[in-house]
């Protein structure tokens, strides 16, 4: 071996297996960039506000609750275009203005005003940025970084968001109730830009360019081979069930466990194990990505998930709650990791953004259709047990899907 290859390889800068690796920096910030983000500030505290909004006003909770339906439908539109952007311009010219106009309209709210039109504006505008300052965001420039570890780095990118479903509920409820709603929506809103956008500034930026000018961002399949693949079809679908069993456990596990004469306390118990266990799934399955072909592994998250769901179908008791919260939200949590994994090794990181988009916008979408048939199956039949078994098989029938994906192509691997 030449000189020169021994310095390379003694170089901890150039092991993404090193803590010294630059990408660590990156995925770190991306991190950090995903706890102040959308999917953690807006859509996990919008609940605490609902109240003092409709007390404030004299709005109805439904009145209310309809911006946090603007914001998500603008989320499903705008996912592929801002993809787009991220793979045309790179994420910090994307992702800054998205943080700064989120953040500042999610401030502008403690300026509020009896017009409910205001209201909906501002959902608008933030759910229309809403994923430019989310993990989708993120995930190209962390790819970029990483080959062998990139599974961990997705996975410790998206804890980001997780610790912020964990953490900025207590925290904007403690502001509501020392400051007032309209101060914690600023100082809330404020806060997102004086982290969110210097730690973009600084440290996130995909993999320079080689000295032979080649880069993994330039490499894989354009949008449109992408959306011509069967793979691509079959990872939407799949992300279409699961997100429409997740969404609608989510949205209905308190009222289901209180049904069944559990407590409330038992059923806040019941979805913090959820938010815990999906904490927990996103490391795990990160690492068993790097390890072992994702598709399996995605089988067998799917797996428990969908046994998560036929527990909480079957059985009253609160125990039997937990455990089905645990899994569930253990399954979807380490689900999150995979598909960006498997769209860069199909597909490579030219059009990741766009092709990312429009799994976003399949989620979201499906998103809205599970509470909405939880609640329709409950109104028909007093229960939801009938349709809770027939989203568990879907989910796993699901997970079997994904067992007839084919090894990634060589060129994904090399490209990376």
């Amino acid at each position: 071996m030449s000189a020169p290859a021994l310095t390379l390889a003694a170089d901890p800068r150039l092991d993404e297996h090193s803590a010294a690796y630059p990408g660590w920096r990156v995925t770190a910030a991306s991190a950090v960039g995903v706890f102040v983000g959308f999917a953690s500030l807006f859509v996990y505290t919008f609940a605490l506000f609902l109240k003092p909004l409709a007390d404030e006003f004299g709005w109805s909770r439904q009145d209310v609750s309809a911006a946090f339906g603007f914001a998500a439908i603008c989320v499903a539109i705008c996912s592929p275009p801002l993809g787009y952007l991220l793979d045309r311009h790179g994420p910090v010219r994307v992702i800054v203005p998205c943080v700064a106009i989120f953040g500042l309209a999610f401030a502008s709210l403690s300026l509020l005003t009896p017009n409910l039109r205001h209201l909906y504006a501002m959902a608008v505008l933030i759910g229309c940025v809403g994923n430019g300052t989310a993990q989708m965001a993120y995930s190209r420039a962390v790819s970029s970084w990483f080959n062998a570890r990139r599974g961990l780095a997705l996975a410790v990118m998206m804890c980001g968001g997780a610790i912020g479903a964990l953490l900025l509920p207590p925290l904007a409820q403690r502001l509501i109730g020392s400051i007032g709603w309209r101060g914690a929506y600023a100082t809330l809103g404020l806060g997102v830009v004086a982290i969110g956008v210097p730690v973009v500034l600084l440290f996130v930026r995909e993999r320079p360019r080689s000295s032979a000018g080649g880069s993994a961002v330039d490499t894989g399949a354009t949008t449109i081979e992408g959306l011509r693949s069967l793979v691509f079809w079959v990872v939407v679908g799949v992300l279409f069930v699961a997100s429409i069993a997740q969404n609608g456990v989510l949205a209905r596990l308190a009222a289901l466990l209180t049904d069944r004469g559990v407590s409330d306390e038992g059923a806040a118990l019941a979805l913090s194990t959820m938010g815990g266990a999906s904490l927990l799934g996103r490391p795990v399955s990160g690492w068993l990505i790097d390890r072992y072909f994702a598709a399996r592994v995605s089988f067998g998250l799917l797996t428990l998930a969908g046994a998560g769901v036929l527990l909480l179908a079957l059985s009253p008791s609160l125990r039997a709650g937990i455990a089905a919260a645990a899994l569930i939200g253990f399954g979807m949590g380490g689900e999150a990791d995979v598909i960006p994994y498997l769209l860069t090794r199909y597909f490579g990181l030219r059009s990741f953004g766009m092709l990312y988009g429009f799994t976003w916008t399949v989620y979201a979408l499906a998103g809205a259709i599970g509470p909405v048939l939880m609640g329709r199956a409950f109104d028909l039949t007093g229960s939801y047990v009938s349709l809770l078994t027939m989203l568990a098989v879907a989910t796993i029938a699901a997970g079997t899907l994904m067992l007839t994906l084919p090894r990634y192509p060589d060129t994904s691997t090399a490209a990376a």
